[in-house]
């Protein structure tokens, strides 16, 4: 009942497939006041895992079997450098960073070897256990964090991904110090990639992603909970990389110039508008 209520007060912006797991069909509600989606139906959170038993579910393995995954790891390892460069310009101060939703544990690995005391959440067993063996102990949630423990919190593709956001958004409040740092990755639905694409841009990626995020989208969401934006950079790899899955997703195959061409594309008209492929949003505590 409450499903349908909320399907009545929104538009369907789009519908969309689940390519990885279960093949259905998905709406993605518009909500003009905050100009950001949702996805409808909203499974269950005891139903949610379930949509991520994939091997193609790249970010809980290490897995380099097919082109695409060795295409992912290398941009994955070039940019985690670039990541933690960003995060140290701005907080200098090298402290306890915890990153949320951490996978396999690469970006905290990275981190801890640049002098970061680091702690991780991450809620699938398997990508915890590869974890471990990188020498990174990850905590299912956040129950054992103390309140405003740490200096930064960074949350890489994982926010669109969280059952509760707005309870979300409070326990970040919560956990992280007054004028820490918060970092938040998430991709854009107003990229030149998501028009073209359209139905089968792969980072709609339903029902795993339930909210679809517009740089109009951040204010109002996080500004209420005591966060100032105070940055904005674009993960520029990443439309080549969703362009390519989009491909596959609209094709059948792997178009790599065409999905190259439009990455690009997206990128270069991105320099004017900003709406890149994915954005990183800087926030600080102020309270």
């Amino acid at each position: 009942m409450i499903g349908s209520d909320i399907q009545n007060k929104h538009s369907v912006f789009i519908s969309c497939k689940d390519h990885t797991v279960s093949k259905e069909q998905f709406d993605l509600l518009y909500d003009p006041e905050k100009q950001m989606l949702t996805t409808f139906p909203k499974p269950d959170l005891k139903d949610l895992p379930g949509f991520y038993k994939s091997k193609d579910y790249i970010s809980h393995t290490d897995s380099k079997k097919t082109l695409i995954e060795k295409i992912y790891h290398q941009v994955k390892k070039h940019m985690l450098l670039r990541k933690l460069k960003w995060i140290e310009r701005k907080y200098p101060e090298i402290g306890n960073l915890l990153d949320i939703g951490a996978g396999t544990g690469d970006f905290l690995n990275e981190a801890k070897k640049r002098g970061w005391k680091v702690h991780g959440i991450e809620p699938d067993t398997e990508a915890r256990k590869r974890a471990l063996d990188k020498g990174i102990k990850l905590s299912v949630n956040s129950h054992n964090f103390k309140s405003g423990k740490f200096d930064v919190i960074t949350m890489w593709h994982v926010l669109e991904h969280v059952h509760d956001l707005k309870s979300q958004i409070i326990e970040l409040e919560h956990l992280l110090k007054k004028n820490g740092l918060l970092v938040i990755a998430v991709p854009n639905y107003k990229s030149y990639d998501a028009q073209y694409y359209k139905e089968f841009w792969a980072a709609y990626d339903v029902p795993r992603h339930l909210w679809h995020f517009s740089q109009q989208s951040f204010k109002p969401l996080f500004s209420e909970n005591g966060f100032k934006q105070t940055d904005l950079k674009p993960l520029i790899f990443d439309s080549f990389y969703v362009s390519l899955l989009s491909e596959k997703y609209k094709t059948g195959r792997s178009n790599f110039l065409k999905a190259f061409a439009i990455g690009l594309k997206s990128n270069i008209k991105a320099r004017s508008t900003t709406e890149y492929s994915s954005l990183v949003y800087f926030f600080r505590k102020t309270k």
